[in-house]
């Protein structure tokens, strides 16, 4: 038998019944977009992770932090808790070869704190106020815009400098976007709780690939419609990983480290008493394949540094990555699972169909073979109508989930946008023509097995 006749055939038969062919491709048309979109969302997700990492400095990067909580075997030492001192970054630059650009932090948050910056009648609270070295630029993947990073020199004369966030520029000199005035506040004095402190530098605005679109677009359309007002940032508010890191560093301020020890850590009375601690140490390892050797060295330098007392603890970005993939392949995983409950729906559909169709052209089959046709040719003929109406519902359902999208970013906005990839729409088509397939393989069977002399007898 020509294929194309018989593609022509089955064309024909799902054209006579167009209403039930229909319904029969519902199952499949939810299964395609159930599936596509999920992936969709799993990819927005993805990238919004790969967004986080980069901004916190990439998998090098490994965080020693104090924990005042000791394992259960030394708590009876907790009134020797040293804590985490610059000896130990001079140990750790000593003894740690794998690891490089250690740099200490002290760090205060804005709100725990009480943090208050003023500029003449203006008023700021910053999310944080890091005391650090220069080489947190690579560590924090942080770039600035406009001035200087202060230098080791402003470090050891412990200079009353500073850098930084673009927020915190917005709330003391004024938002351009308010403004409609680029404000570059380079070498204006600022009051970190009363202390003068001099800008020499400003971080650029960091955002998500979300909100940089939408910026590009607010100001094509500003340009397009002058009298249409100021261009605003409609990404500033966006939540999730990338998004919270990112706004985060808008609204930070960095001091030299010995600026920090001197004028926030230092006594300020005769019943209060300096505190030398570091916040964190820093750095880098040189070889990520290398991760765990580098952090045994690093565990081996301060046992030693500290007595064997374990007041520390590792964060890597490694830990958070896979973190974040154990939550998006749950959630592919619930995805596949509603998608292919779905398309099994939709094939039972089809199959139903086709067994009824079989049913109602028991006489027409009896007269093909009558005049020809083959077992081979019946079969083929059900499972490529079978196949038709699988893939016209795949197509519908690639429409659909396109549609889904697009309303879901509309009306539920997000970090990332979905991202629909040609795999994923290729992937939920191929598994839409599998579903016709098997679900037409028992109508088929049944159609082919059909005697001619008792199928011109059916009535």
């Amino acid at each position: 038998m020509n294929f194309w006749n018989t593609m022509f055939i089955g064309m024909k038969e799902i054209w006579a019944h167009k209403f039930r062919s229909l319904l029969t491709m519902l199952g499949i048309i939810l299964g395609v977009s159930s599936l596509v979109a999920m992936s969709a969302l799993v990819k927005g997700m993805e990238n919004g992770m790969k967004e986080a990492l980069v901004a916190m400095g990439g998998l090098e990067k490994v965080r020693v932090e104090f924990q005042d909580d000791l394992p259960p075997h030394q708590r009876h030492l907790t009134d020797q808790i040293p804590g985490l001192l610059m000896k130990d970054v001079y140990a750790l630059q000593s003894g740690a070869p794998l690891v490089e650009n250690i740099t200490p932090i002290v760090e205060q948050h804005g709100y725990r704190t009480r943090i208050n910056v003023t500029y003449r009648n203006k008023r700021a609270r910053p999310w944080r106020l890091y005391g650090t070295w220069p080489g947190i630029l690579d560590l924090e993947d942080h770039r600035v815009e406009h001035g200087r990073m202060f230098n080791e020199i402003d470090n050891e004369e412990a200079r009353s400098v500073c850098v930084i966030g673009i927020e915190l520029r917005n709330d003391l000199f004024g938002d351009p976007e308010k403004t409609g005035e680029e404000i570059i506040p380079i070498g204006q004095t600022i009051r970190i709780n009363g202390q003068p402190f001099t800008i020499v530098g400003m971080f650029e605005h960091y955002m998500t690939e979300k909100e940089k679109k939408e910026k590009e677009l607010a100001k094509l359309q500003a340009q397009q419609n002058p009298q249409g007002g100021v261009v605003r940032d409609k990404g500033r508010g966006s939540s999730g990983p990338s998004g919270y890191v990112f706004r985060l560093k808008n609204n930070s301020i960095f001091i030299p480290l010995k600026t920090m020890m001197i004028q926030f850590r230092a006594a300020a009375g005769l019943d209060e008493k300096a505190d030398p601690r570091l916040s964190g140490i820093y750095m880098k390892v040189r070889d990520i394949s290398l991760l765990e050797t580098a952090l045994q060295q690093i565990r081996n330098v301060l046992q030693v540094s500290h007595n064997g007392i374990e007041d520390w603890s590792f964060r890597t970005e490694e830990d958070l990555a896979d973190g974040i993939q154990v939550t998006i392949k749950n959630f592919r995983m619930s995805g596949v699972i509603i998608a292919a409950i779905a398309l099994v729906v939709g094939g039972i559909g089809i199959m139903n169909i086709m067994l009824a169709s079989v049913s109602e052209r028991v006489r027409e089959i009896g007269i093909r073979k009558a005049v020809g046709a083959t077992t081979t040719d019946i079969f083929v003929q059900i499972i490529i109508e079978s196949l038709i109406i699988a893939l016209i519902g795949g197509i519908m359902g690639l429409v659909v989930s396109i549609a889904l999208v697009d309303s879901i970013t509309a009306f539920t906005p997000t970090e990332n946008n979905p991202v629909i990839t040609g795999e994923a729409m290729l992937f939920a088509w191929g598994c839409s023509a599998m579903v016709g397939i098997i679900a037409g393989m028992i109508p088929a069977f049944k159609a082919s097995k059909l005697h001619p002399i008792q199928a011109l007898k059916y009535d």
